[in-house]
């Protein structure tokens, strides 16, 4: 794969917080797992149509999380065994 072509894994997932300013959910079994993408813009596009269709309630939040720089956080590289 070349350089340009590079997967950079990203995740992107939500839910129900416990308060506006926070990062806790309040039920961690509920957490909506909208899948995983192979790069930045796929990630960022799935999570704007999630948080668009959830406008309406304030503490339901959904977040991008880079896959690829916590497999490898000084390359983004996967380490495998």
């Amino acid at each position: 794969m070349t350089e340009t072509n590079k997967q950079l894994p990203h995740l992107v997932f939500g839910g129900e917080l416990t308060t506006l300013d926070g990062t806790e959910f309040k039920d961690l079994s509920k957490l909506d797992i909208v899948g995983i993408y192979p790069d930045y813009a796929s990630a960022a596009a799935a999570w704007k149509a999630k948080a668009q269709q959830t406008v309406d309630n304030a503490l339901m939040r959904y977040f991008v999380v880079h896959l690829h720089r916590l497999l490898d956080p000084e390359t983004g590289k996967v380490q495998g065994g």
